[in-house]
């Protein structure tokens, strides 16, 4: 599904390279290096991005390129703040580490012990599972993460238990599968054995003693500060145009730290020293140590293109590999508008981080290696120049893939029911709830944050198209579609979505409709259903359906003097009236309607 939001059109070359350093003496081997990051900033055509480079104790390159503002033409410094996204998964596993070394908690004990509202998909996992399963990605779940960006919620307790109808895709410590909940679940279990939240924990573990005074853990502070950068995204190659801010504070553990390079830098200086800043201690050596060690492969590590890179591994909250001979450790990040990346070198005693509010950007990465080569005096990639070749690439397999696509669509076909059987909630007990509604002929749906207008494509397969914030809908086709399937009754019984690589399904559940007691009150009564015995009666404005032998059900009032029975998936009831009072119901169940007579 794409994103919509308003286009700012700009001329790149009207945008004016900006440079900004702190007092940091030249280093001859980055000679070359403002030059080359304006090439790329010009490049990639990219809003703006900042840069800090540290060796041992000292900042020796601290610069910011482009705007944090492209309208208001406000310059990226070394001070300006941008969301950092995955790179603050070390922040969170350092807390576990101090925690160890507390002897508050054990990296190998079971995460459930720690968190007992922590719960998987079955009692193997449950009783298997590690804390440090859950940081090093080796839990055996997949991503999962269209169940939290698109279905998103301040709330963490709600998150967490979408996690125990997560079916793992493979067996435990098997395979590396990146999945933000871990993450989540890390951070809840600080908060669980200190009494305080993640963020004060951060705060506090982190910000205070490593100096980093203007970082925080909240999206609307980061608005506040006076040098914080606004979220961009590229349309159509070459416009730069303005996101809004995403508010990822429910899975904060997972990425929602923002920062500074300059104040980046001292938590790079933290890992190249040991666990030591200016002289005192702040992580143990050996959480250092186990942190910066592959702890899982993470796939196929062979050299590629580029014969001395090569290795992939996870260590806690850290990727690691071999860059041209050199052992680096280093974490990229993404989150709506912004992309980072945090590295070191430890044999090298050098940091690196770039932070860009570029969405879904390769700059980080590119300008993270152009700095490596000159700063560890390595022979120099035109890694500019590599990042354009992959994108004119990408742009020519695109053309070609463009016709097929197109064939695929099935033309002169009608959905199978009227627009109004489509109008719903669909549930997954994963995510959350699809709002599906109606406007004339039209269907329109919402999926947490996003509002999107349903094309009909073919058959009950709908194009699921972007609504900006003025209601203008997107005119271009869409690759996302959506599929309505119906149950052995002929009605409408869920919707599939292409989410994660994989189809997930949502249950169909009628809209509720609003009825006062009074309206209610005309279906009550009892009912004989043959030899039993039924009884409709109200309990705070509710209608409840009692047969002789089992429990009360709930209803829920879905229109037409028809009823769901709120426990029982494919149940409900429907009322037939004689005047102002109903004569008769008939329970309509997947095994068949019975229908039950008003006693007189």
């Amino acid at each position: 599904m794409k994103k919509t939001f308003t286009y700012l059109f700009l001329s790149f070359l009207s945008l004016t390279v900006v440079a900004q350093q702190k007092n940091v003496k030249p280093d001859s081997r980055l000679a070359d290096l403002d030059a080359v990051l304006n090439k790329v900033l010009k490049d990639q055509k990219v809003a703006g991005f900042a840069v800090a480079v540290t060796e041992g104790d000292k900042i020796i390159y601290s610069k910011g390129f482009g705007y944090r503002d492209v309208e208001g033409k406000k310059p990226v410094t070394p001070n300006t703040l941008f969301a950092i996204g995955s790179s603050s998964k070390a922040f969170t596993s350092a807390l576990l580490g101090l925690l160890e070394k507390d002897g508050k908690l054990s990296l190998d004990g079971k995460a459930t012990t720690y968190l007992p509202q922590l719960r998987f998909f079955n009692d193997n996992m449950n009783s298997q599972i590690t804390v440090r399963d859950m940081m090093c990605h080796r839990t055996g779940l997949s991503r999962y993460d269209y169940s939290w960006y698109l279905f998103n919620t301040p709330n963490r307790d709600s998150i967490l238990q979408r996690v125990k109808y997560m079916e793992p895709n493979a067996g435990l410590r098997e395979k590396w599968q990146y999945n933000n909940y871990m993450f989540l679940a890390q951070g809840m279990i600080a908060e669980k054995i200190t009494g305080k939240t993640w963020e004060q924990n951060i705060k506090e573990k982190f910000f205070i003693p490593l100096e980093m005074t203007r970082s925080n853990t909240s999206i609307y502070d980061m608005q506040k500060d006076a040098d914080a950068s606004l979220p961009y995204t590229l349309e159509k190659d070459s416009i730069i145009k303005k996101m809004d801010y995403y508010d990822i504070s429910g899975m904060g553990p997972a990425g929602s730290i923002n920062s500074s390079v300059n104040e980046m830098a001292h938590w790079l200086q933290l890992w190249t020293s040991g666990g030591r800043y200016h002289g005192k201690e702040i992580l143990p050596p050996s959480y250092i140590e186990q942190a910066a060690t592959a702890q899982m492969v993470m796939g196929g590590g062979l050299p590629g293109e580029f014969k001395d890179i090569y290795s992939a591994s996870y260590g806690l909250g850290w990727m690691i590999s071999s860059y041209r001979g050199h052992y680096l450790v280093e974490h990229g990040g993404n989150i709506d508008g912004f992309s980072a990346n945090a590295a070191f070198f430890p044999s090298d005693d050098i940091g690196i981080v770039v932070l860009s509010n570029q969405n879904v950007s390769a700059v980080p990465g590119l300008v993270r290696n152009t700095i490596a080569d000159r700063i560890l005096n390595l022979n120099k990639t035109d890694w500019n120049a590599e990042q354009n070749k992959k994108k004119d690439e990408a742009m020519k397999k695109k053309k070609a893939e463009k016709p097929e696509a197109e064939a695929e669509q099935v033309l002169n076909t009608k959905p199978s029911h009227p627009a109004k059987s489509y109008v719903g909630f669909y549930e997954n007990p994963i995510a959350g709830t699809i709002d599906v509604s109606q406007r004339a002929d039209s269907l329109f749906a919402a999926f947490g944050k996003e509002r999107v207008f349903l094309k009909h494509y073919h058959y009950d397969v709908f194009e699921a198209r972007d609504i900006d914030k003025k209601g203008k809908i997107d005119t271009a086709t869409s690759s996302f579609r959506i599929n309505f399937s119906s149950g052995t009754d002929g009605k409408i019984a869920g919707v599939s979505l292409p989410l994660d690589g994989k189809q997930v399904v949502f249950a169909f559940r009628p809209k509720e409709v609003a009825l006062t007691k009074e309206m209610l009150e005309k279906y009550t009564g009892d009912y004989n259903l043959g030899k039993t015995a039924v009884k409709v009666y109200l309990k705070d404005k509710v209608l409840f359906v009692s047969i002789s032998g089992q429990p009360d059900y709930e209803t829920i009032a879905i229109g037409a003097d028809t009823f769901q029975i709120k426990t029982l998936i494919g149940y409900s009831l429907k009322f037939e009236l004689k005047g102002y009072q109903a004569e008769s119901l008939t329970f309509k169940q997947p095994n068949g309607n019975f229908k039950a007579i008003r006693k007189k």
